[in-house]
């Protein structure tokens, strides 16, 4: 039976059961979640579109239910005791109603050239091309060793005698011991803590008169990606929404090797030099004498190394603003960060800037959200990613160039080798070239997302280096890592590392190899092979060839003392809102530095970026405002006009409401009829609705029907949405204070508020729904009877556009 009759067999079989007036979607928020579940034990009949993906992912949940309750108890417990151990039984089993059933993630079905057909594999482990070549899947089969041995028992070690010692030829236990003593590799160094996907690159236009890289050279062209996001500073346990620079690495799979766009979600950086890339980073890990705080830079080693590197300042900008706590991986850009070459077929070659950008918009945390998720849940980003491509609201983002000639380059004020520099857009605007598809979640983190290895040493033809003399320190850093990290030089030959281009060549042995190369050559040239492997010649690889005559030396140019005009250029290229949170980020992460000399330093050089960020950022420390950082070069300082681009607000995005999750607060007494009109219609935008109460069970309905709550206030905190939807009942909600509080946390987080049924809880919460201006607040939405559908639209208009800034006032107006 095929999936499809599966899945009809699962309506049809649950429709009955469903209580009276009950929609087919009912608890399907819950499926597109993935903490807690509805109080019923009847899953949704649909998740409220026609869509492949939402429909395997809700055979995938519902199967998986259905095995377990297949399975009360552990069967073969009976026989682990006494007379009856000495016989060991075959081990209990049931069979799936579907292979969704005993999947990862609902995206296994999504075909790529990497990741195989997308066809299921019951019972066979193929390890023993794409990924599908290690892709296990036990079901039906019986228990074995590493070296394929069935094992009999797997409850009990070998022993003499049933309270005997345990004998050491056990090889059994010792393999299984052994290898769990061995399941942990050595974190990265940075950007430890990762999530990734995989997906396709798909060219818009072909872009050879620039370059020859694989993935541009025809329009519509596909190249499977794998796209890892990180936090730079943190351990790999640590939480997804600290303030931090964000990694946003690309590998491509192209026709002609690997390439590897290794960036970040700022589009500068701290240091102009790889040579004092390991001070930046023992400055901002944890304090080497009690290892605190992790995953911050609030604290004064990072603060001290900064303040003496003047260069910094624009990178400090980036780094107190919101784009340090974006609201998540799909909302967030990504840079190459450094100037690289592109290489056209007769050699020509021009300079480049990569740029992505997500077609959801760039959206932020604020931070007392992003401070209280660390504790709500501290993998937010990384559960936003798998949920949102589960459901198959794929995350999609644009690739623009900047390109120019080394002579327009040569023309700006600024040094384009410098990674302390952007490019304005002003300057060269960027050219949309084509869109990355997030559309398949990893089988396993492990060995995909933890195993992945990233160089910026990995280019293809028609992509080339720059001078940058941090990128010429990467080039070799990140493969020398990957070498410890992964357990040597055969790190290329792990599944997800490995390209489909083919690989020839001599490079033999060390730990962990897998290729098993025929012949008696190793070496070239050779006659003994026929000369093969042979070299490709024009067609292979070929550096740029950069004309040079220079001494050797240790410096910068002149123009890379320029420390300042650029953090200007962000700053006043910032709404005041955003002006303000980066003045309270700056307050906040020097409040907690001990020593008052560092604290008088960093502003010191905020002077040299804007009087006002300095004059306001000493005042909210309490200092009086020092004189200016002094100047590294008598050069004049560049004036920029502002950029509107550098602002968040500037990219709303395309997609509407969807993957926003709306809180549905409910109690007794509601009118079912009207929480599932809302709640379908969330769905059928591709919204996450969920039912959220006080405790998880039946409530009774308006009607004498019964709803079941999704998710409570406790496991669900109002931090983890994006907008609430108060359904009035009896009016238990404005006695209740956990209710009271989701409300005001809703409130300060600038999210929008929509009360059907009245405004009790908005007013017994001490909501204000007015400015001080008189002003109606838009974002606060009330019908005092029943829903409006005009209501409903507004409600939806302003969570697409994700926060109502007009509220922030200082003191709250609450």
């Amino acid at each position: 039976m095929n999936d499809s009759s599966k899945t009809t067999q699962h309506k049809s079989g649950s429709h009955d059961k469903r209580g009276a007036g009950k929609p087919e979607t009912a608890g399907a928020g819950s499926v597109l979640s993935t903490v807690a579940g509805p109080s019923s034990d009847q899953p949704p009949q649909t998740l409220g579109a026609d869509d492949q993906i939402q429909q395997r992912l809700l055979d995938k949940t519902v199967g998986g239910q259905k095995l377990a309750e297949k399975i009360p108890s552990n069967l073969n417990k009976p026989h682990e005791y006494g007379e009856a151990s000495r016989t060991p039984v075959t081990g209990a089993t049931v069979e799936p109603d579907s292979p969704a059933a005993g999947g990862s993630t609902s995206t296994e079905i999504i075909e790529s050239p990497k990741t195989g057909d997308g066809t299921t594999m019951p019972g066979l482990n193929p390890t023993v091309s794409s990924l599908d070549r290690v892709r296990v899947d036990s079901s039906n089969q019986q228990l074995t060793t590493n070296q394929g041995v069935p094992i009999a028992d797997n409850q009990h070690s070998l022993k003499i005698g049933l309270r005997g010692p345990t004998a050491l030829e056990d090889f059994i236990l010792r393999e299984k011991i052994t290898h769990f003593d061995h399941e942990r590799i050595p974190e990265r160094v940075v950007h430890a803590r990762g999530s990734a996907a995989h997906g396709y690159f798909e060219c818009y236009r072909a872009l050879t008169e620039f370059t020859t890289a694989a993935p541009f050279s025809e329009k519509g062209k596909r190249t499977p990606v794998f796209t890892r996001f990180s936090t730079v500073a943190g351990e790999r346990g640590s939480a997804d929404t600290v303030r931090d620079v964000r990694g946003f690495a690309v590998k491509f799979y192209t026709d002609e090797g690997n390439w590897d766009l290794v960036g970040n979600n700022i589009p500068v950086f701290f240091i102009q030099d790889a040579m004092k890339f390991p001070d930046l980073v023992h400055a901002v890990k944890p304090e080497p004498h009690h290892a605190m705080p992790q995953a911050s830079s609030a604290h004064d080693t990072f603060w001290d190394f900064v303040s003496l590197m003047p260069e910094s300042t624009h990178m400090l900008l980036w780094q107190m603003s919101d784009r340090a706590i974006p609201r998540s991986y799909r909302t967030m850009q990504g840079f190459g960060v450094h100037t690289f070459r592109l290489v056209n077929a007769d050699g020509a070659s021009v300079f480049c800037k990569f740029h992505w950008t997500p077609l959801a918009g760039t959206h932020s945390l604020v931070w007392d959200e992003a401070a209280k998720i660390i504790g709500a849940d501290p993998d937010f980003h990384r559960r936003d990613l798998w949920e949102a491509i589960e459901a198959g609201a794929f995350p999609e983002y644009e690739l623009g160039l900047q390109i120019f000639s080394e002579e327009t380059a040569n023309g700006f004020p600024f040094d384009v080798l410098d990674p302390t520099k952007l490019v304005p857009e002003e300057l060269v605007p960027v050219i949309t070239v084509g869109k990355m598809v997030l559309n398949r979640n990893p089988d396993n983190f492990f060995a995909e997302t933890e195993q992945v290895a990233f160089c910026t040493a990995h280019v293809i033809p028609g992509i080339d280096f720059t001078n940058d003399p941090l990128l010429q320190g990467r080039i070799h850093s990140y493969v020398d890592t990957q070498i410890s990290r992964l357990g040597g030089a055969n790190f290329h030959e792990i599944s997800i590392n490995s390209p489909l281009a083919q690989v020839h060549n001599n490079q033999r042995d060390g730990m962990h190899r897998q290729a098993i190369n025929r012949g008696r050559v190793n070496y070239e040239p050779n006659s003994l092979a026929g000369g093969c492997p042979f070299q490709a010649g024009m067609s292979g690889y070929k550096s740029f060839p950069e004309p040079i005559a220079e001494d050797k030396v240790r410096g910068n140019p002149e123009l890379f003392s320029d420390h300042y005009s650029q953090a200007r250029l962000f700053w006043q290229s910032q709404s005041p809102d955003e002006q303000t949170h980066i003045i309270n980020a700056f307050r906040f992460e020097l409040t907690r530095v001990q020593t008052p000399a560092v604290r008088a330093r960093v502003v010191s050089l905020l002077v040299n970026v804007d009087a006002l960020l300095a004059k306001c950022v000493a005042d909210g420390l309490g200092i009086e405002l020092p004189p200016a950082m002094p100047l590294a070069s008598d050069l004049p300082i560049p004036s920029y006009p502002p950029s509107p681009a550098l602002s968040l607000l500037t990219r709303p995005g395309v997609t509407g409401i969807a993957t926003r999750r709306v809180a549905i607060l409910v109690c007794e007494g509601v009118a079912q009829k009207s929480v599932f009109a809302v709640y379908n219609d969330l769905l059928q935008e591709g919204a996450v609705p969920r039912l959220v109460g006080a405790r998880l069970g039946k409530i009774k309905t308006a009607e004498g029907t019964t709803l079941d709550i999704e998710i409570t206030l406790e496991a669900g905190p109002a931090v983890l949405y994006d907008g609430v939807i108060i359904m009035q009942g009896d009016a238990s909600l404005p006695r209740s204070a956990d209710p009271l509080e989701f409300v005001r946390q809703q409130h300060r987080h600038c999210k929008p508020i929509y009360a059907i049924g009245g405004g009790m809880l908005i007013a017994a919460a001490g909501i204000p729904t007015v400015f001080a201006d008189g002003d109606a607040d838009p974002a606060i939405i009330i019908d005092e009877e029943k829903m409006q559908t005009d209501s409903l639209a507004k409600f939806k208009t302003v969570l697409a556009g994700h926060r109502s800034f007009e509220r922030e006032t200082d003191p709250s107006a609450m």
